[in-house]
């Protein structure tokens, strides 16, 4: 297994590094366009595998060259955002940059699956999607890993129990229209709504829409990295072990949740194929609400990158 992660910034560099801890790949490249800093960095990892009783190798590059026939590609290249910054405010810069790394990544590793980081995040899959022409079951947004990851860990702080009994799904486009979904959030089977009273709840699902702002403003010339690079590596930890792990994940949806051309989170089966089947939940009219909501403020900003793009 050779794997490619394009961007050596803080996503980039803990995407590589739980790769490697983890021995998901034979050899791993990380790539970046500042000379010395994918090297120096990949070194770094690479010396802390003999600690670590792992035999991956990683290796900094500023070329595609070295990353040709990568079995996955990663794309967490682009800027990071800054305190006052929503997802959308990064959509002209950041289009550019993956636009230019996906076709680049794409020459040389034409059976890649990609999996897209950058945000804002549902755009961007969209967009490697058009410019690589892959099939949709190939190029996979995170998202909705991340998203229920965030609105698991404040479930426990608020009752107090394991992040492992909570099991729960967030649906819809990553950012401020995200659809967390209540009826099919449980802790070790018992409703959530059980648990904790609706204001309470409400006010942690805000909170989770708003998880990456949070901590953008704690950080204020960086975001969040630890827990998205994790989300990411789960999703290659199902791709590489062929696990068909049931996950929310941004994909092409055509005619799915009556949603057409527009990429979106919903739960779907990841395994060596990557998006291997999406699955329809039986939603209820305030979700199917919701979730369109989310899916047409994505679209939006799809059809401008597109035109942004000259992409038709």
């Amino acid at each position: 297994m050779k794997i490619t992660v394009i961007g050596a910034g803080n996503v980039g560099a803990t995407v590589a590094q739980l790769l490697a801890n983890q021995e998901l790949a034979n050899e791993i490249y990380l790539v970046d366009v500042l000379e010395g800093i994918p090297q120096g960095k990949g070194l770094d990892m690479y010396q802390s595998m003999p600690i670590l009783s792992s035999d991956s190798k990683i290796f900094g590059t500023n070329s595609y060259e070295e990353t040709a026939n990568s079995d996955l590609v990663i794309i967490t290249a682009g800027l990071a955002r800054k305190p006052g910054m929503s997802r959308e405010d990064l959509l002209a810069k950041n289009a550019e940059i993956v636009s230019t790394c996906t076709k680049n990544a794409f020459e040389k590793s034409p059976n890649a699956i990609f999996i897209i980081v950058s945000n804002p995040l549902d755009v961007m899959t969209y967009l490697a999607l058009k410019v690589t022409g892959l099939p949709k079951h190939k190029v996979i947004g995170m998202a909705g890993i991340l998203d229920t990851a965030r609105y698991r860990a404040f479930l426990s702080m608020e009752l107090g129990v394991s992040m492992q009994d909570i099991q729960a799904l967030v649906l819809g486009g990553h950012g401020d229209t995200m659809v967390p979904l209540k009826r099919f959030t449980t802790v070790s089977g018992i409703p959530i709504t059980d648990l904790i009273d609706d204001e309470k709840l409400d006010a942690i699902i805000k909170r989770t829409a708003a998880g990456g702002a949070e901590i953008v403003g704690y950080l204020k010339t960086g975001s969040a990295y630890y827990a998205p690079a994790s989300a990411t590596v789960q999703m290659v930890e199902a791709i590489v072990k062929d696990q068909k792990r049931v996950l929310p994940c941004s994909v092409l949806l055509e005619g799915e949740y009556g949603i057409e051309d527009t990429v979106v989170g919903v739960p779907v089966v990841l395994g060596k194929n990557g998006l291997e089947k999406i699955i329809e939940l039986k939603l209820n009219d305030e979700e199917k609400a919701m979730l369109k909501k989310s899916s047409d403020f994505v679209h939006k900003n799809i059809v401008e990158c597109m035109e942004m793009m000259g992409i038709k």
